[in-house]
């Protein structure tokens, strides 16, 4: 995402209109209009009296994702007892169709047992209550996902 957008993003989440952004900096809105379309970029200090404005770290500004943001603030909203009402292969499986047919085709209580017995190692050896143990395979399990994404560029540059 562009700084421009970043910008307009954090603009629109604060509810503010390009007119009341340039009063408040003493600019004009065509200014503002232009930092959001990449077109010019505010100087440092101008950035820094937009974040304060915004309410955001001059970090954020610069690398302002709504998405993620606001994702992570649902997380935060949403008590244990909605998550458990949630059936997450089927609302996952919309975006990954595999989640939706795979029991169909894989042993899965071959794979649960070999997990299961993962999950154990880790709690004995480390003392790991239950939830925290499916949290670190998890963990493991996204280790090994990025490191055969490395593989797999590696042997398409070769």
């Amino acid at each position: 995402m562009s700084l421009g957008n970043h910008l307009f993003q954090a603009r629109k989440k604060k509810g503010f209109s390009q007119e009341e952004v340039a009063e408040k900096l003493g600019v004009t809105r065509q200014t503002i209009s232009k930092w959001e379309t990449d077109e010019t970029l505010p100087d440092i200090r101008q950035s820094k009296r937009l974040a304060v404005l915004y309410g955001v770290s001059l970090d954020e500004l610069i690398t302002f994702d709504i998405d993620v943001k606001e994702i992570q603030e649902a997380i935060d909203r949403t008590s244990q007892e909605v998550t458990d009402k949630i059936d997450w292969t089927k609302a996952w499986g919309k975006k990954y169709p595999i989640l939706a047919k795979y029991q169909n085709q894989v042993d899965t209580p071959f794979y649960a047992g070999e997990l299961g017995r993962l999950l154990e190692d880790l709690e004995k050896k480390y003392g790991y209550e239950e939830q925290d143990a499916f949290l670190v395979l998890k963990d493991i399990l996204a280790v090994v996902w990025k490191e055969r994404g490395k593989v797999g560029k590696q042997r398409m540059k070769q």
